[in-house]
């Protein structure tokens, strides 16, 4: 077998992928498939940061379409992240390998607050760190925040798990002839306006120099067959 690519890397895990076929909220039996392959990848050598999204319980884009400011929308997006971290936490735990979750917004009695020098640590000890809370300011998606913790952490690539198998000049689902990129590079991106990620992230990315590969994270041990550079995917930069 092929050795990973990568020996540090943050994966962004979107909060609509935790909720499986459901239309919100949390499905156990995903959460579970989810925390067996990160244990997989970890077993490899590979130290693992984990970026959450809350989209599966709230958005704060669309909570602050409804009388709430866009600050106070974000900061209920925040608290949606955290509550996936901890079962995410937990899965990972039950799986057989320790995880710590770190919320950039301050909530000691429920998890660690972030800083960067402990979690560094806690990736050198081998702990999954599951990244909560977003960047903690309004208005930056957790995009943006797994590139942040990557460049922050010294990983050397964000996986950015999706429903589909890397990065299209279109929409698969509702264009027959798109056609899905190998390869791009961070501009091309940007420049394309290509919605796997917001333009933030892939300029910080380019900015860094960090490669972003877009994957399906819907089979089984995806994120295993990433790093040993089997199966689809898209690899934007690096």
């Amino acid at each position: 077998m092929p050795e990973p690519a990568y020996r540090r890397v943050v994966i962004k895990l979107s909060g609509e992928a935790l909720s499986g076929s459901e239309p919100f909220g949390i499905d156990r039996a995903t959460i579970e498939s989810y925390a067996a392959d990160l244990v997989a990848t970890r077993a490899l050598g590979v130290t693992l940061g984990v970026v959450v999204g809350g989209g599966n319980i709230l958005r704060g884009v669309e909570i602050s379409e409804h009388g709430v400011s866009r600050s106070t929308g974000d900061a209920m997006g925040m608290l949606a992240t955290v509550m996936n971290a901890l079962i995410l936490e937990a899965a990972i735990e039950r799986a057989g390998a320790p995880a710590r979750t770190m919320s950039a917004l301050a909530m000691p009695q429920v998890c660690e607050t972030y800083e960067r020098q402990r979690a560094l640590r806690h990736l050198d000890d081998n702990r999954v760190v599951i990244f909560a809370g977003g960047t903690g300011n309004p208005f930056f998606t957790t995009d943006t925040t797994a590139v942040l913790r990557a460049a922050e952490m010294d990983a050397q690539a964000v996986l950015k798990a999706t429903n589909v198998d890397g990065v299209y000049s279109a929409d698969p689902k509702l264009d027959p002839k798109a056609s899905r990129y190998e390869r791009l590079t961070h501009q091309e991106a940007i420049d394309r306006n290509l919605k796997v990620m917001d333009a933030t992230a892939f300029a910080l990315a380019r900015e860094n120099r960090i490669p972003i590969i877009v994957f399906s994270i819907r089979a089984k041990g995806a994120i295993e067959s990433v790093l040993r550079g089997k199966g689809r995917s898209t690899t934007v930069g690096g």
